[in-house]
């Protein structure tokens, strides 16, 4: 599948109008529901294979923020053989207690944050600093749709450089082209 099939794919299964409230306190006329997009086989699929080249040298493991970034980091894995960690919001109050889960430790390991759609990337700045007070190294986030709506620019104040598959903008064009 090329980008541009992909880039509609993406568009015609999540691209929502109404009015949404965002997790950044945004509300917004339109929403991509990554949910309607992770859970089609195929399209996933066709992401990690298109994601997979944007992994920078080096990384180690990838970390899937709860929820939306899961599926994606599991994909990914499948597809390059990176192992993956899940990463909480919180740490939860029982069993591990920990807020990645899945692998022993991150200690001094380089880490790609892998998440379904940014807005102003404030989870991923959260999670990143999850990740750090476990040891990981963390520069990297890597995203299927960037909202372009001030997350790359917070991202980097935080050192964390992002790079998006795609953004609104590009999806929006390739739906009309």
């Amino acid at each position: 599948m090329s980008a541009l099939e992909l880039a509609r794919s993406i568009f015609k299964v999540a691209h929502l109008t109404g009015q949404f409230k965002l997790r950044s306190g945004l509300t917004s006329t339109e929403y991509f529901d990554k949910y309607r997009f992770e859970s089609q086989p195929k399209i996933l699929r066709q992401i990690a294979v298109a994601l997979a080249p944007l992994i920078p040298k080096g990384i180690q493991i990838l970390a899937g923020l709860e929820m939306g970034g899961i599926p994606i980091a599991t994909a990914l894995s499948l597809e390059t053989g990176l192992p993956a960690v899940f990463v909480r919001k919180e740490a939860k109050a029982y069993g591990t207690c920990r807020v990645a889960e899945g692998l022993e430790t991150l200690r001094d390991t380089r880490v790609c944050i892998i998440e379904d759609v940014i807005t102003t990337g404030g989870q991923v700045i959260l999670s990143a600093e999850d990740l750090r007070r476990e040891g990981a190294v963390v520069e990297h986030v890597l995203c299927v749709i960037s909202r372009q709506q001030g997350g790359e620019e917070k991202l980097k104040t935080a050192r964390l450089e992002m790079t998006s598959l795609f953004t609104q903008a590009q999806l929006k064009q390739a739906a009309k082209d």
